[in-house]
C-alpha cells in the first residue's frame, strides 16, 4: 500500500464543557479501507469534519500526501480529493438523480454529458442508476448510490463514510463492498464508520479506536474479535441481553385492516395491515427503508388518525384518538428521527422529558409546570441509560446522536407503558450501548408489556423478537414465528414475496 495519504498528528478540538478530540494521531495509508470506531460521543464525527473542512482543529496539524492540509470549508476539502458520504442523505426528493448530483459539483458538464457520466461511473462501480429518475421515487438503498457517484464523480483520493449500512438490506450491503473493494484495489483509500463490528471484520484493512476523545489502539480488525473491539471501544467489558422468562399474556395491541393514504408525495401508503401482539411478547418488524415504517409508527402514536376500530389498546378502540390520549392509556412510541421529531433540537433534556412525559409522570400541577419533578425525571433518564451530557440542562442537540437514542429510548420505557412502539431504537448507537437498550427492551416485555420494535438490524430483531414480519410497500407480510425462519426467507419477505406460507410450509 505504499506511504501514507493522510497524516493526522495532535488534533485536538474542545467545545464547552467537553474536550471532543484530544491529541489524536493516525495516518491512512493509499489503497487501505480505514475503519474508526468508537462509543457515541467518543469524537468520531468531530473528527471526520476536522477532515472534510467542517471544523477547525485548535492544535495539531494534517498533511495529505506530504503536503499541509487545512481545508476551511468542504469545497476545499474536495478540491483536495477529500469526498465524504454522510449518515443523512443530503438529497432534494423532488428534483431528479443528475439534478441532485449536479447540485454537489463546483461546475457541472451539461446535462446530456453528467447523465452519461451518472451512467459510466454507476455501472463501472457496480451501483446502476438511472440519472432521469426522482429521487422522491428512489428507495435508502439507491439513495446512497447517488450520494456516492456524487462523490466518485470527483475522482477522490479519500472518500470518507459515515454508517454506510445502515439504511441497506443484506443483498445490498454485498453491492457495496464489492464497490468499496473495487475503489481500494484502484487506490482510493476509505475512512469507514461503523457501529457493526462484523461488518468492519469482513472489510477494513486497519481500524483506528477512540474512547473519550483520544486515541487509545489501533488494530487489525481482522485478527480481533467484535467483543474485543467492542470492549477496547468501551474500555471494559459488557454483557449480551439475556432474555427473562416471559409469560404470554392476553392481546394488548390489535390493528384491524389498517389503510391510511400515503403522507404528501413521496410517503407509503399503508394497505390493509392487520397483527396482534400480547403482553410479555415483542413483535419485531423488519424491512427496507421507505417501506412504510414511517407510516406505520405514525398510525401507531396517533400523529395520524385511523377508523376508531382499526386501532385497539386491550378493549379500548384508539384509531381515532390522538397521541395524548394514547399515552395516557398507556400507548407509547418513540420515532426513527430522534433531533427534530423524538426531541425538540433547542429544547434542553428537562424540558424534552417533559414534553411526553407530563401526563404519565405527574409533571404538572393546577396548569402549572412542575420543573423539580421534571429535572428529577429527567436525570433519572441520564443515570439509568448512562447518557453522556454535562447536565439535564444541556439542548438536545448538543448531544451526540446515540446518546440523544438512549435518552429518547429510556424516556419512554421509564414511563412505563402498556405498549410500547419503536423504530430503529438502536439506531447508529454502539455495541454496548445497543445491547443495554435490547435488554431494556426484554425487561420490559418481562414486565408484562407489549412492544413493537419496528428495525432494519436484522441481528436486532433476531436477537429480542418472537415473532417477525416485514414491511413491503406498505404491506405486511404473514408473521412468524422467529425460531422458524432462516435468513433467506427474511429476504423473501422483506422483498415483498406473497408466497411465504408456501415458503415456510416446505422449509
Amino acid at each position: 500500500m505504499g506511504d501514507t495519504l493522510l497524516s493526522l498528528k495532535g488534533l485536538t478540538k474542545a467545545y464547552p464543557g467537553v474536550v471532543a478530540n484530544d491529541d489524536v494521531s493516525f495516518d491512512i495509508r493509499p489503497g487501505e479501507i480505514h475503519a474508526l470506531l468508537g462509543e457515541n460521543g467518543a469524537g468520531k464525527s468531530t473528527l471526520v469534519k476536522m477532515i472534510y473542512g467542517l471544523v477547525k482543529p485548535d492544535q495539531g496539524q494534517m498533511t495529505l500526501k506530504g503536503a499541509p492540509y487545512t481545508p476551511a470549508e468542504p469545497r476545499a476539502a474536495r478540491a483536495a480529493g477529500v469526498a465524504m458520504v454522510f449518515q443523512h442523505f443530503s438529497l432534494f426528493d423532488a428534483l431528479t438523480v443528475a439534478e441532485n448530483v449536479a447540485l454537489g459539483m463546483e461546475n457541472p458538464p451539461k446535462p446530456r454529458d453528467l447523465a452519461r457520466q451518472i451512467r459510466d461511473v454507476s455501472e463501472a462501480y457496480g451501483l446502476p442508476l438511472e440519472p432521469g429518475r426522482v429521487v422522491g421515487t428512489l428507495s435508502a438503498g439507491e439513495r446512497q448510490r447517488v450520494e456516492i457517484i456524487r462523490c466518485l464523480l470527483q475522482n477522490p483520493r479519500l472518500l470518507i463514510m459515515d454508517e454506510p449500512t445502515s439504511v441497506l438490506t443484506p443483498q445490498e450491503v454485498d453491492i457495496l463492498f464489492q464497490t468499496l473493494r473495487q475503489l481500494r484495489a484502484e487506490g482510493t483509500s476509505i475512512l469507514y464508520i461503523s457501529h457493526k463490528l462484523e461488518e468492519i471484520r469482513a472489510l477494513c484493512d486497519t481500524a483506528t479506536i477512540l474512547r473519550l476523545g483520544k486515541k487509545v489502539a489501533t488494530c487489525t480488525p481482522a485478527d480481533t474479535t467484535a467483543r474485543e473491539l467492542a470492549e477496547m471501544m468501551v474500555g471494559a467489558s459488557f454483557n449480551t441481553p439475556e432474555p427473562k422468562p416471559r409469560d404470554k399474556g392476553a392481546v394488548l395491541l390489535q390493528v384491524e385492516g389498517l389503510s391510511l393514504a400515503a403522507p404528501g408525495n413521496f410517503g407509503t401508503p399503508l394497505r390493509d395491515i392487520s397483527f396482534q401482539v400480547h403482553a410479555g411478547e415483542i413483535l419485531g418488524i423488519g424491512g427496507v427503508a421507505g417501506n412504510g415504517q414511517d407510516e406505520l409508527l405514525a398510525a401507531l402514536s396517533g400523529e395520524r388518525r385511523s377508523m376508531a376500530q382499526s386501532v385497539w389498546l386491550a378493549e379500548t378502540a384508539v384509531g381515532a384518538m390522538g397521541p395524548v390520549k394514547r399515552r395516557a392509556l398507556g400507548l407509547l412510541c418513540a420515532p426513527e428521527e430522534r433531533l427534530g421529531h423524538a426531541a425538540a433540537p433547542d429544547l434542553s433534556l428537562t424540558e424534552n422529558a417533559f414534553l411526553t412525559a407530563a401526563k404519565r409522570q405527574d409533571l404538572t400541577k393546577r396548569g402549572l409546570i412542575r420543573w423539580g419533578e421534571a429535572r428529577n425525571f429527567a436525570d433519572k433518564i441520564i443515570k439509568a441509560f448512562d447518557v453522556r451530557t454535562p447536565s439535564a440542562a444541556t439542548a438536545a442537540r448538543a448531544l451526540s446522536g446515540g446518546n440523544l437514542q438512549k435518552f429518547v429510548i429510556g424516556r419512554e420505557i421509564l414511563q412505563r407503558p402498556r405498549v410500547l412502539v419503536v423504530n430503529q431504537p438502536t439506531w447508529g448507537v454502539d455495541a454496548a450501548a445497543a445491547a443495554a437498550i435490547r435488554q431494556a427492551l426484554l425487561d420490559l416485555a418481562a414486565s408484562g408489556a407489549a412492544i413493537v420494535v419496528i428495525s432494519q438490524d436484522l441481528d436486532e430483531l433476531m436477537e429480542v423478537s418472537d415473532r417477525f414480519g416485514a414491511l413491503n410497500e406498505g404491506r405486511l407480510s404473514v408473521i412468524h414465528p422467529v425460531e422458524t425462519l432462516t435468513l433467506d426467507q427474511i429476504g423473501l419477505m422483506m422483498g415483498g414475496a406473497h408466497d411465504m406460507e408456501v415458503a415456510h410450509a416446505h422449509a
